[in-house]
């Protein structure tokens, strides 16, 4: 009975030890290896495949209904510029380009991917559109272009252009870019002098260089989504080209066909933004005492629709529908929002208390 009771401890005692020894290489193995005892997570990352085998065919839709714009001025050459293929009639062309392309010329020709010459008529234009139209006899050969969508667009859509960039040596030269961004408010000047008007533009960084101006953006299917119309060019800047969305140009494009005139609204105001009037000794005082820094410095009126509303001399205005007016191109930008006959809100300071009025809008020439 001894021995069996001397047995069963033995095995008790082993018993033990092999747990024991069990729980310790347990415990070192997890100590050695953690990663094989944690749970496995699994994340799923989006595949994004790029591939990049050019846009040829693209291009080559839209190819040979670029043309180049010839500006002439008492019969010397003035300026030139892009333009495309917009529309047919019957046996007319309509061709799109910019206003600053074909402004102050008196003569227009147009020159197709296959040498030959035609003249052209001016349509219309609209200088704070920035969007001519001419037109000439059409050609059997040319198709017109194709046109996209923008509301569609996203930043990082693949663009190109056609156009002439430099001068005529570089023709119907096809650049490619993206869509850099999407409803950028660039200040613009039609005078020369400081920025007259704010356009609403896409961005791409598909080279643009002059001459490129009234060419076509293009998407990645050969389709015209905006207008070439401004670059960014300083020290330091580089990438940085503008175009007119297709809808804006469109709406204009309609109205020139059909003979109707341009009509913006009119304030019957003579304008100084108050950031060129700190630089102007007549009005420099004045700005200064009430310490107004930002806005749009009224400096006489005529029989207009501002006047008429109760608007005087020295006031700033600086809103308008409570959209801020930072400077003369951001008021006309507000302004030309609206058509004749619509009543507004104009919010501006007199000798330095805010005040709102209404006024309805007349139309006269667009001369502020």
């Amino acid at each position: 009975m001894k021995q069996n009771a001397n047995q069963k401890t033995k095995i008790i005692v082993y018993t033990i030890f092999i747990l024991l020894l069990g729980v310790f290489l347990t415990y070192g193995f997890i100590y050695k290896f953690p990663a094989i005892f944690q749970e496995t997570v699994t994340k799923i990352e989006k595949d994004v495949t790029v591939t990049d085998v050019g846009i040829a065919d693209a291009v080559e839709k839209v190819y040979d209904s670029v043309i180049i714009v010839s500006t002439y001025k008492d019969d010397k050459l003035y300026s030139f510029g892009s333009g495309f293929v917009y529309q047919k009639d019957k046996d007319t062309f309509y061709i799109v380009t910019n206003h600053h392309v074909i402004d102050s010329g008196n003569k227009y020709k147009i020159t197709y991917s296959d040498g030959t010459e035609e003249d052209a008529k001016l349509v219309g234009s609209d200088e704070y559109a920035d969007i001519a139209v001419l037109s000439t006899k059409a050609k059997d050969d040319i198709k017109v272009v194709s046109l996209g969508k923008t509301d569609s667009l996203r930043v990082g859509d693949t663009t190109f252009t056609v156009g002439a960039p430099l001068d005529y040596s570089y023709s119907w030269t096809v650049t490619r870019g993206i869509i850099s961004g999407k409803e950028r408010l660039v200040e613009v000047s039609v005078s020369g002098n400081s920025s007259d008007y704010i356009m609403n533009v896409l961005q791409t960084d598909a080279a643009v260089n002059s001459g490129n101006s009234g060419g076509p953006l293009c998407n990645s299917n050969g389709e015209v989504i905006g207008v070439i119309s401004a670059k960014i060019s300083s020290e330091g800047v580089e990438g940085m080209g503008f175009a007119i969305p297709i809808e804006l140009v469109q709406e204009k494009i309609e109205q020139f066909i059909k003979g109707e005139k341009t009509e913006y609204p009119y304030l019957g105001a003579s304008l100084i933004s108050v950031e060129d009037a700190k630089l102007d000794r007549r009005y420099y005082n004045f700005v200064t005492t009430y310490n107004y820094t930002t806005g749009v410095l009224v400096v006489d009126l005529e029989n207009g629709c501002a006047k008429k509303a109760g608007i005087e001399s020295g006031d700033v205005i600086t809103k308008i529908n409570d959209k801020e007016i930072s400077n003369l191109a951001y008021l006309r930008y507000e302004l030309y929002k609206y058509k004749v006959g619509d009543t507004i809100k104009i919010t501006f300071l007199r000798k330095g208390k805010e005040k709102t009025l209404s006024v309805k809008l007349t139309a006269t020439a667009p001369n502020m």
